[in-house]
Order: C-alpha cells, then sequence, then structure tokens
C-alpha cells in the first residue's frame, strides 16, 4: 500500500537555524501516529510543510502521491492548528456546514455523533467555552472525510476530564482509510492514542517505533545510579557491553543502563566495589523512552557508550 504521508531528506531553514534536518518519514492508510518532541523540535514545522504552508528548502514531500502546495491534493487534508480563530457570530451547525461545503464528500453526521455535538449545534461558537470550542475545531479536521488528519497539540488547555472526552472523540472518527497523525506535549496522550511514535529532536528523527515495541521491547528498562567524577572510567569499563546515557554534574556523574535484565546489572554494580548510591530501576514508559532518546541525543558523553 502507497503511504499517504511521504517525506525524504526533507530540509527547512529559519536563517542560521535548522528547524528540519534530513527527516525522512512515510506513513500508511489507518495509522495513528504520535509525534513527540520538546519544544524547538521541529513538529509543527513538519506539519505545516505536509499541509503545504511552508515549502521545504530540500528532499520531498507528498500527501497521497502529490505536492501539498498544490490546492487540489490539499482536498485530503484535514487539519486542527495548535490556536484557531473560529467565527464567534456563527452558530455550531452554520460553521459545520460551511467547513463541509468546501469538500467534495464530507462526514458532517458522523462528526456530530463523533464528537458528541448535537447538543451544541444550536448555539454560537462565541458562546462555547474553551473546551467546547477546542472539541469543535478538532471536529473541523474530519469533517471533509480526509485521507489524512493533522492535529498540533489537539488538547492543550483543555482539563483532565476534557483531554479524555476528546481523546475517545478522537478514537471514534479515526478509521481504516484515515492516517492521523497527532503532535502532543502529553505523553500519556500520545502513549493513549498512537500506535506508532515519532520522537524528534533539535530537527532530526531519533526514534520511530511502534508504541507497544517502546514499552515492552528488549532493553527498555533502565537502572540509574551516581558515582564520583573520580570513578567513571571504572564504570565505563564494566558496563563496556551495556547501552547507557550519562548525566554530570560538577562532582558526580548520573548513569542510566538500557537493559532487558536490570537485576543483573544491579548486581553487577553491587559486587564491583564501586561506591555507588542512589541506585534505582526505572520500568518501561513511553516517558522514559522519550527522556531516554532526548538525554542521549544532546549528551556529548553519550558517544561510544551507547550502542
Amino acid at each position: 500500500m502507497t503511504p499517504v504521508i511521504q517525506l525524504a531528506a526533507v530540509g527547512k531553514r529559519f536563517g542560521t537555524i535548522s528547524a528540519l534536518d534530513g527527516v525522512s518519514l512515510e506513513v500508511r492508510a489507518g495509522e495513528l501516529v504520535g509525534l513527540l518532541g520538546p519544544n524547538g523540535a521541529g513538529k509543527t514545522t513538519l506539519l505545516r510543510v505536509l499541509e503545504g504552508l511552508l515549502p521545504a528548502d530540500s528532499g520531498t514531500v507528498r500527501l497521497c502521491g502529490e505536492d501539498p502546495r498544490r490546492p487540489h491534493a490539499r482536498l485530503s487534508l484535514g487539519a486542527t492548528p495548535q490556536e484557531t480563530a473560529l467565527p464567534d457570530t456563527l452558530r455550531v451547525r452554520e460553521l459545520l456546514r460551511f467547513v463541509s461545503d468546501h469538500y467534495p464528500h464530507n462526514r458532517r453526521e458522523e462528526v456530530i455523533d463523533s464528537f458528541a455535538l448535537a447538543g451544541l449545534l444550536k448555539r454560537q461558537v462565541g458562546a462555547l467555552s474553551g473546551g467546547q470550542k477546542r472539541r469543535v475545531a478538532v471536529a473541523l479536521a474530519f469533517i471533509g472525510a480526509p485521507r489524512v488528519v493533522l492535529l498540533d497539540e489537539p488538547t492543550t488547555g483543555l482539563d483532565v476530564e476534557g483531554r479524555h472526552a476528546l481523546w475517545q472523540a478522537i478514537r471514534s472518527a479515526h478509521t481504516d482509510h484515515t492516517a492521523i497523525v497527532i503532535t502532543s506535549h502529553y505523553i500519556e496522550e500520545v502513549e493513549v492514542l498512537a500506535q506508532r511514535v515519532v520522537i524528534m529532536d533539535r530537527g532530526r528523527t531519533l526514534m520511530d517505533r511502534p508504541t507497544r515495541e517502546i514499552v515492552t521491547g528488549r532493553n527498555s528498562q533502565h537502572v540509574h545510579f551516581t558515582v564520583g567524577r573520580a570513578e567513571e572510567p571504572r564504570v565505563r569499563s564494566l558496563l563496556r557491553a551495556h547501552a547507557c546515557t550519562t548525566t554530570r554534574g560538577e562532582a558526580a556523574t548520573r548513569f542510566a543502563v538500557s537493559t532487558d535484565d536490570p537485576d543483573s546489572v544491579v548486581r553487577l554494580i553491587s559486587e564491583s566495589g564501586l561506591a555507588f548510591r542512589e541506585i534505582s530501576i526505572e520500568k518501561p514508559s513511553l516517558e522514559s523512552a522519550f527522556l531516554a532518546a532526548i538525554r542521549q541525543n544532546r549528551a556529548p558523553s553519550a558517544e561510544g557508550m551507547s550502542s
């Protein structure tokens, strides 16, 4: 099956800043992909390039096989940006009809049901709460029966109850024919919704794996411990067969060891005679995988310590 999203070695610069640095990504119909990264990682820039709002400086971008800068290509796209300005004076029913009329096909009635909008149809948009406006904004991304939906921080500003309700609505609206890409600062959100996770930092892709594989796969647990700086050479020698990252302080270094057998690593450290402290085992989670990927990408001392 041909991917509905294709990026190959895509680059985008803003002056001296490399927002996208050789990013490659493919997404197929029916996939729900979570895009994670700290501020400035390039997530929103990637979505804007896919939406045809920004031209790539290098590489290839295809949306359903076409250049997304062509208006015809964007008929297969639905999107909700981080910030939306909906017309206050329109009633919700009028807004849904106005947007859906721009597409050759629409899912208006399905979207009203999936996003529980029936009770809001007669109300003016300006009279809605912040959470209700966000629900309408995300619903609009699905209304034109798109093949690709891009959601940039869809639950920003919502309380816990509102986030969970919108997660359920997105799951309900997702079909086997629609690919969804979600960016979020809520790692729990991506873990709940996404079948696959892409982690970005400084314009590059660090990880692209199925969510289940990340949290249950090999080397998904971490042993953390601290030693004095003078002990570093011994630790490096001791753990040369393991993937590690380090965080250096003025007098001490914190090690994080990736392993599928944390007990053996703890035993190895305990029996080594090292003067260690603050040892702990971190169970697998998307959050730990995310933090480890960012830490390893940004720590110069990680070179030569990972495999």
